[in-house]
């Protein structure tokens, strides 16, 4: 199936500081392209990777699983291992998540993490039926779109496959039980006023990393898709300065193109 447009992964050649952008759950890389391409105009190498079975329709989803998800990621860190002196993982919803394995796994490899939303539970009085339920049901209504701004939209199924929501069960369950193995710098940037994944996530999170250097930051006038809403700006300003702090020299290069594909 071809992809929707707008929804295409993002890549761009820079400094020798990467950045690993996620997207969520049902979404796409047009969640994260205006923060990649805010990192790409400061000279980072960017890359963010469509995830399977996302960004054409949710028919392709539900033969996916977290595994899929997450090996693709997987190799997009080791691409820009190779290629880069320091690489940081950015995440945005289930991509918090996928981005605390990669930082569980890879070890002082990934330098440090930025956490928007991050997910770490399937809520809802249904998720413990979903091992059965997903066999006679096949979808339930979509999650994308909580933007408080108004004219913003986005690229997201309109259905959530219950299959591919009880993969995501499992692998939120899966992260939650690693996240100990998290020692690297970690901000996490959460809105207050949620409404797929709610603040008490992000607390989990916080509460289980064995990160010693951890920022917090409240995201008071956006809903859960903060990377286009109110409070972009501000997320995008926040994760250049955590860079800038980790990477110092990264600040002094010189401005890479702002082409990308």
């Amino acid at each position: 199936m071809p992809v929707i447009p707008g929804a295409e992964p993002y890549r761009h050649d820079g400094g020798k500081v990467g950045v690993l952008l996620c997207h969520g759950f049902t979404g796409s890389p047009q969640s994260m392209r205006p923060w990649a391409e805010y990192l790409a105009e400061r000279g980072l190498t960017v890359s963010v990777p469509l995830l399977p079975g996302h960004g054409t329709r949710w028919e392709d989803m539900q033969l996916t699983t977290w595994h899929d998800w997450y090996a693709e990621v997987d190799r997009e860190l080791r691409e820009l291992l190779a290629r880069c002196e320091t690489v940081f993982v950015f995440g945005l919803s289930m991509g918090g998540a996928l981005a605390l394995r990669l930082a569980a796994k890879h070890g002082d490899a990934v330098r440090g993490l930025v956490l928007v939303n991050p997910g770490n539970k399937v809520h809802g009085v249904a998720a413990h039926a979903l091992p059965v339920v997903r066999h006679f049901v096949r979808t339930t209504n979509g999650i994308a779109s909580d933007i408080a701004k108004e004219g913003v939209a986005e690229i997201g199924y309109d259905r959530v496959p219950l299959h591919s929501a009880h993969s995501l069960r499992q692998f939120f369950r899966t992260v939650d039980a690693e996240l100990p193995q998290v020692t690297q710098p970690v901000m996490v940037l959460h809105s207050p006023q949620d409404h797929v994944v709610p603040p008490a996530d992000s607390a989990r999170v916080l509460s289980r990393i064995s990160s010693t250097d951890v920022q917090e930051i409240l995201l008071e006038q956006s809903y859960h898709v903060a990377t286009l809403d109110h409070d972009a700006e501000r997320i995008f300003e926040e994760s250049w300065a955590f860079v800038g702090r980790l990477a110092p020299d990264v600040v002094g290069e010189k401005k890479g193109s702002t082409s990308g594909g």
